[in-house]
């Protein structure tokens, strides 16, 4: 795997922090975090500068709108003083948790969190190479990655084979290149990549036209394998990641094809103006590429992206929602289906109907809805010991609807239920 660039912020109050290794930023958070992830950044390191629990909070809430929007890895750390502290971090979708090599109880906690969810889970904030050492063989086992000031780099690579993230004060482009030649630097932060304004794309040009290797994503198949229309290009169909909804038809030639694998970002060719285009440039409505896959003619790509906001002109989601035919059916679509049946159970909070049994749970109030769900989730129990499984069934689904008027009742959605499990 090439380099990593990977800015650098703090955040207090849910507000945007001065810190010493990265520009202060009049963006919020969540904006200052888009911003990086637009500009081409390979992750984000966040740290945590609270002293209250209020602002620990407030900074946790925060924490986890920049891991749903940014949507590029996020590694955060600050006030990591117990376990719970790890899973709070790690609940917000975030791909690590940072622990302080400088704290005493850090040896003891490492091993525990590790034990809890694995060292992938787990990085290491150094400052000083004897912070490291009194604990070498504790963290050795159980963290992924250290993240070292500039000074210490080359010392704490003589003592373990840990990859570093080198964090460097100054933004001199030969000093970062001299780090990340370093065999045992897999990334580079701090003052260089974090200035906001930093066109981290064009920079990794740079250092790969220095001879640094930089982690950026390639096609199993090369351009000229694949077949291509009369214009040299080739039809693309985007589908959403999340609901495996269609979302456009457009094209792209082999500039553009080369330009998403290396932003991560949709770009298309337009055959109307004769020119590239990246999908949200102009509305703010990206799509984040999940994966791309070529046919068996070799003549088609689908690509399974991440939509922010509407993918259509129109302001619709999808650009196919003009009907022509549809044959009735039962929908088999897990998915489809509970967000079907959570619709219809909103809708009927929303205009009641007389008789209705959702309506008679909801003017009963929450109290015999949890009733409700608890009953179900007894039977539950009781049909498992049966070894007829049908009845299992019955009852799942049962309980499944009351947890939905629940869901409905408390304003929860299954989007959001998906994305806490996704965070898991």
């Amino acid at each position: 795997m090439g380099k990593r660039l990977i800015p650098y912020f703090a955040i207090l109050d849910g507000k945007t922090a001065e810190f010493p290794l990265s520009a202060s930023s009049a963006l919020s958070p969540v904006d200052l975090a888009k911003t990086y992830a637009a500009n081409g950044a390979d992750g984000l390191i966040v740290f945590d500068l609270s002293v209250s629990d209020a602002s620990h909070d407030a900074d946790i809430n925060t924490l986890e709108e920049i891991c749903k929007e940014a949507q590029v890895p996020v590694m955060a750390g600050g006030r990591v003083n117990r376990l719970e502290d790890v899973k709070k971090i790690l609940y917000t979708g975030c791909q690590a948790a940072i622990l302080n090599a400088a704290a005493d109880r850090t040896p003891a906690l490492t091993k525990e969190a590790a034990d809890r969810f694995g060292s992938d889970k787990l990085m290491l904030s150094v400052k000083e190479v004897a912070d490291f050492i009194k604990a070498r063989d504790v963290y050795e086992k159980n963290v992924s990655a250290l993240i070292a000031l500039e000074p210490v780099v080359t010392e704490l690579a003589r003592v373990t084979e840990l990859p570093i993230i080198a964090a460097l004060k100054s933004a001199e482009i030969d000093e970062a290149i001299r780090e990340l030649q370093k065999e045992a630097v897999c990334g580079l932060t701090g003052a260089l990549v974090s200035e906001p304004s930093c066109d981290i794309y064009r920079l990794k040009d740079f250092f790969v036209s220095s001879g640094v290797e930089m982690d950026e994503p390639k096609s199993e198949i090369s351009w000229d394998m694949f077949k291509l229309n009369s214009d040299g290009l080739i039809p693309v169909i985007s589908q959403d990641a999340l609901t495996d909804e269609v979302l456009i038809l457009a094209y792209m030639n082999e500039e553009a094809f080369n330009k998403t694998l290396r932003t991560g970002k949709m770009t298309y060719f337009s055959r109307s103006r004769q020119t590239l285009w990246t999908k949200g440039e102009t509305s703010g409505h990206y799509q984040y590429v999940r994966s791309l896959k070529l046919d068996c003619d070799n003549d088609t790509i689908l690509a399974r992206v991440i939509q922010i906001g509407p993918a259509c002109h129109t302001g619709r989601h999808s650009c196919f929602f003009q009907d022509l035919f549809e044959k009735s059916g039962p929908e088999k679509n897990a998915r489809h289906v509970l967000d079907e049946v959570y619709k219809i159970i909103e809708d009927r909070k929303a205009n009641p109907r007389e008789g209705s049994y959702t309506n008679y749970l909801f003017d009963k109030g929450i109290d015999k809805i949890l009733k409700k769900v608890g009953e179900e989730n007894t039977e539950i129990i009781i049909a498992a010991k049966n070894p007829d499984p049908s009845e299992i069934k019955y009852e799942i689904s049962d309980y499944l609807y009351h947890l939905m008027v629940l869901m409905v009742e408390r304003g929860v959605t299954w989007d959001e239920i998906a994305d806490e499990l996704a965070r898991r």
